[in-house]
């Protein structure tokens, strides 16, 4: 096999895709296949809940190419690159060029008229939203057939003429206008091969322990119900199972069962422990108050929490000096707290293996709008869906904010929360309430949304974005090399160091041990005025020199931010704790 160059795994997970046109020394690729991939080992039915969230979207407007409807009963992989073996490509487009006088030849074997055996490649290619790529039709003179090209200065496609070099009669203009698609829905378009409409890669990145252990030690101690009671309480356990919550019937049950115990032996014995009062009775817990689908999105976001903390967790209030009283112990114990609050944070963690997964579902050609574009998902050729994907371990931040202080914030700003009025305290009845309350849009809702899912995500969001910039400065760590995991429903967010960019391993741990008191006070008093005010702050009140991240940092393609929401007049950070 060839071998044309070297690429980083992180670069091949973005830009050599399936489908995907690449250039490689000077010449133009389309990659067919991933050689001999390595599976990754995934809990599935959480990969298909993730996709199927990732993908509603296009679903919605019926452009998901049947994912949605075939996607529970298919099999479903993710795996990753053998960088042994790495990826196989072919030349694409098929349209030589000479590379001395811009000759179009019929074949890559044969020397130019012109004498040069220089070939090159036309870097236009013809795409539709259906997914349908075309290699353009180039008109050759009828007398002399022979044709060059005439490439102008601007990059428009139909700016470009063909020519015959011998008599100097023009062929064709542009690329062949109104050329059908084989779907029958329109035409195709022309662009550049490398253009972001020919190729957008769709992924999604979710929290995926690399030991099944863990997901079997959060089931035998209680499950979801567990981790959902466990965040609701405000993590003070140091785990799900150390949280003094009964287990539900349903949740012994599955746990004799899936010890080997006989099913009807399994039900006698969860009657038993019933009747005794050994499990938990229906309303025990505040989280039992939550409707069957807030509650069922809330675990959900909960065991994504609790996996991510099943290694090693160190929270805030663990730190302790070399010796008590000493000036760093004082620090942990006076500035570091006083620092927590006033920024509005309940609590913030150090996670050493924040085990993220970030796998690249398909692909979509033309408009981003799902209801234009059509997704084209990466299938296996013997049925279901491939995933392609990257797992790292890397150093994280868990932050969350002040449940008291947020409900209060999104009642501020006029929304009702149920369970909830002005002048409560209880962290644990603000959790459920906004929980019940609140749900956060998707990535593709219209910004121009106001409810109070929409408003707890800008506020989240922009919280996170403004900390990953503080968080950069003082970890001397590349901006682009931190990235974003949003749980908002729980008032979180995880800050983690990506793969790519220069990664300074160790740099979010030793701004925790150190100065992240000092990382708090910037990011409530550093300047939080844009330097293209007021024009941004009259616009969406975020842009790239204020609030932005680059991709694949930001996963809301920096959507649903506003610098209102933290400054503004009631913003978050100008409200009382």
């Amino acid at each position: 096999m060839t071998i044309l160059g070297s690429r980083s795994g992180s670069q091949i997970l973005r830009t050599f895709l399936p489908e995907q046109t690449v250039d490689l020394r000077g010449d133009i690729y389309r990659v067919t296949e991933w050689s001999a991939p390595m599976p990754i080992e995934v809990d599935t039915e959480r990969v298909r809940w993730s996709l199927r969230r990732e993908i509603a979207a296009w679903t919605a407007n019926g452009k998901d190419s049947g994912v949605g409807a075939e996607l529970p009963g298919a099999s479903v992989e993710v795996v990753e690159l053998d960088e042994r073996r790495g990826v196989t490509v072919e030349r694409y487009p098929e349209i030589w060029l000479c590379r001395a006088c811009k000759r179009i030849g019929k074949s890559l074997n044969r020397k130019c008229k012109c004498g040069q055996h220089r070939w090159g490649q036309l870097h236009f290619v013809g795409i539709h939203d259906c997914g349908r790529t075309e290699v353009p039709y180039i008109r050759r003179c009828a007398v002399h057939d022979d044709v060059k090209v005439v490439i102008p200065k601007s990059a428009k496609a139909a700016d470009i003429a063909f020519v015959c070099p011998e008599c100097q009669t023009t062929t064709m203009n542009g690329l062949g206008f109104n050329r059908k698609c084989p779907c029958g829905d329109g035409a195709f378009r022309w662009n550049v091969h490398k253009a972001r409409t020919v190729y957008t890669p769709r992924s999604m990145v979710l929290i995926n322990p690399p030991r099944p252990e863990h997901r079997e030690n959060l089931k035998l101690a209680g499950g979801a119900r567990k981790a959902l009671a466990w965040i609701v309480d405000g993590l003070n356990a140091e785990r799900p199972a150390d949280v003094v919550a009964k287990q539900t019937k349903d949740e012994f049950l599955a746990k004799l069962v899936k010890d080997g115990m006989d099913e009807t032996f399994a039900k006698n014995m969860a009657d038993m422990a019933e009747q005794g009062g050994q499990l938990a009775k229906p309303g025990e817990h505040p989280v039992d108050s939550l409707s069957e689908a807030r509650r069922e999105e809330a675990e959900r976001a909960a065991v994504d929490i609790a996996m991510a903390l099943a290694e090693i967790r160190q929270p805030t209030t663990a730190l302790r000096g070399s010796t008590q009283g000493d000036q760093l112990d004082r620090r942990y114990r006076t500035a570091y707290p006083a620092a927590l609050t006033r920024a509005g944070i309940d609590g913030l963690d150090l996670v050493d293996k924040f085990p993220v997964l970030t796998a690249m579902y398909g692909f979509t050609r033309g408009d981003d709008n799902p209801a234009k574009c059509t997704l084209v998902p990466f299938r296996r050729r013997g049925g279901g869906y491939r995933l392609y994907g990257s797992m790292a371990e890397t150093e994280a931040y868990l932050v969350r904010l002040d449940p008291v202080r947020v409900a209060n914030w999104l009642t501020g700003h006029g929304h009702t929360l149920t369970g909830w009025s002005a002048g409560n305290t209880d962290p644990v009845e603000a959790r459920v309430a906004i929980l019940e309350s609140v749900t956060p849009p998707d990535k593709t809702a219209p910004q121009s949304d106001n409810s109070p899912g929409a408003d707890l995500l800008r506020l989240i969001h922009t919280y996170a974005h403004r900390f990953i910039r503080q968080t950069a400065a003082f970890s001397g760590i590349e901006r682009d090399a931190l990235s974003e995991y949003l749980v908002p429903g729980h008032l979180a967010f995880f800050v983690y160091a990506g793969a790519r960019g220069d990664f300074v391993l160790g740099g979010l741990q030793a701004v925790f041990e150190s100065n992240l008191d000092d990382l708090l006070k910037a990011f409530v008093d550093a300047e939080h005025r844009c330097p293209l005010d007021p024009g941004c702050s009259r616009g969406s009140g975020a842009c790239s020199a204020c609030v932005h991240l680059g991709e694949p940092s930001c996963r809301f393609f920096n959507r649903f931010l506003n610098r209102d929401a933290l400054f503004g007049p009631g913003g978050y950070l100008r409200i009382g704790s």
